[in-house]
């Protein structure tokens, strides 16, 4: 009975919450307690000195902690590390590898003492040892052996336990450390793709208003890239190390906007079966990002001026005051000034939003950036689906410049994955787009147009390989696997000027 009662206090010790070596430190005391043990040491292996150190002990004084070190194989202790077996001393002044290094006992001391030390185990592999004074008068030391050896084996699982916490701990630190850094590596200005003097004058608004608090109002239509210009300003300001959070307005339920922006208290509505923090509250110290900001309804709208206001909000159902810092840059491709003027949007919150506004022009306003933005868009597509698509060609790449782009970047994006998807060779030709991008000449036929596109991919297909070859005919050729003649007689017959490709 007394054993359950020790190991039970030992097992409850192990599993409350704290500093190991104080814990460790509480069971030498249960085992002065319940066992009667004079002295106690739990001596642990630096793997990289194969020195063994007394790390927490009972009944020793800080110096004699000090002296107490042992290298592999020395002594009593190091031999048991070494050896990962037990060791028994009945009486120490009769064991000539007893070193009483700490010099804890004294000359007569040693008439009376016994030593059991017992390994560390975990995996296998013995990491420290477990050693303690007994008086040896009437000990059954068999017994304390079994039951030291159970102690150590509980020590030796809780240790491992508290390690791989500590492991995945690390991992979890470094693992964010590396999306952090990814994230702020993705978002920094010189990866939003654009050179045209539309987008330079974005990146230097940017580059303006990053490192400060003001709040932002990012505008422009639907698939300008409003939530990536968004996401350059946190990563690129002090908050950079704090939340970001995202939210689309237009995507959520008009019942749960508030719900999700400022959070509820327990039995608010029908369903709110607990407290819920909102998105304020998650992005704290950091950035929230509110897309799509033109259809809040003028409930929410109030709310969110006294957000901006009072930098304070209750939680829905709620009545305490919650005091807030974050950054507010918020979007929409709405027109906010006709809203103003439908009483739709209130003229306060228009104000308070409209400090640092930061406008993106459509992609029809910047088509000079097509090239690039298609090229950064075949080379993550290609690499995402695994397929040798490597370039456009001119001819389709002719067919992107003439379209107008209602749908912006984010149309490109996807006309530019679904190429990607369609093609099995490494070019992109106009065959690969979609046929919203396939302009066929007024009037013609149908004979006509089924001609009249045959010919065209036909001389698109030429005009690529001569472009490849630098206006080698011969390669050009075996690339389009047919004869030199042939391909003399179709570059005369499209009218197709070779020596433009050779100075290409």
């Amino acid at each position: 009975m007394d054993e359950l009662i020790l190991l039970f206090e030992i097992t409850e010790t192990l599993s409350t919450v704290g500093p190991l070596p104080r814990t460790l430190q509480r069971i030498l005391q249960i085992l002065a307690q319940r066992m009667g043990m004079r002295r106690g040491t739990v001596s642990i292996l630096n793997p990289e000195t194969s020195e063994l150190q007394i790390e927490v002990a009972h009944g020793l004084t800080a110096e004699a902690r000090k002296r107490g070190r042992y290298k592999l194989g020395e002594g009593i202790t190091g031999r048991v590390v070494e050896t990962g077996e037990p060791a028994v001393v009945p009486v120490v002044s009769q064991e000539p590898l007893f070193l009483n290094r700490t010099r804890s006992r004294g000359s007569r001391e040693k008439d009376e003492i016994s030593f059991i030390c017992v390994p560390i185990n975990i995996n296998h592999q013995t990491i420290g040892a477990l050693s303690v004074d007994r008086l040896h008068r009437d000990l059954d030391l068999d017994h304390d052996l079994r039951l030291l050896t159970i102690i150590a084996s509980i020590i030796a699982q809780t240790v491992n336990n508290i390690l791989l916490i500590d492991r995945e701990k690390e991992r979890l630190q470094n693992e964010n450390l590396k999306l952090k850094g990814q994230l702020q590596e993705r978002y920094q200005m010189g990866n939003i793709i654009g050179t045209s003097g539309r987008m330079r004058q974005v990146f230097e608004m940017i580059d303006r208003v990053a490192k400060s608090n003001a709040t932002i109002l990012i505008r422009g239509e639907s698939g300008t890239g409003k939530e990536l210009v968004a996401s350059a300003v946190h990563y690129n300001s002090l908050r950079a190390n704090k939340p970001f959070i995202k939210v689309n307005v237009a995507a959520l339920p008009e019942t749960l906007v508030e719900s999700e922006l400022f959070g509820h208290e327990r039995g608010a509505f029908t369903g709110a079966l607990q407290r819920k923090q909102g998105r304020f509250e998650l992005a704290q110290g950091g950035t929230i990002f509110l897309d799509e900001i033109g259809d809040l309804s003028p409930n929410v709208q109030l709310k969110l001026l006294r957000v901006i206001q009072e930098r304070e909000f209750t939680r829905l159902g709620g009545t305490t005051t919650l005091k807030t810092d974050v950054r507010l840059l918020a979007a929409t491709h709405r027109d906010l000034e006709q809203a103003l003027a439908k009483g739709t949007f209130r003229e306060d919150l228009y104000y308070r939003l409209n400090v640092f506004p930061i406008y993106l022009p459509p992609l029809r306003e910047r088509m000079a950036d097509i090239p690039l933005l298609a090229e950064h868009f075949l080379n993550k597509y290609s690499g995402e689906h695994q397929k040798p698509v490597k370039r456009v060609s001119a001819p389709a790449l002719d067919l992107l410049m003439q379209y107008p782009w209602p749908g912006n970047v984010r149309e490109l994006e996807n006309i530019i994955e679904r190429a990607v998807l369609v093609c099995d060779e490494d070019t992109i030709l106009s065959v690969h787009l979609p046929p919203t991008l396939q302009r066929q000449e007024p009037g013609a036929s149908a004979s006509s147009g089924l001609a009249s596109q045959v010919e065209k991919l036909e001389k698109e297909l030429i005009t690529e390989a001569l472009r490849q070859t630098r206006g080698n005919q011969s390669k050009a050729a075996q690339l389009l696997d047919t004869s030199l003649r042939i391909l003399g007689y179709k570059i005369k017959q499209y009218s197709i000027e070779t020596r433009s490709f050779r100075a290409a």
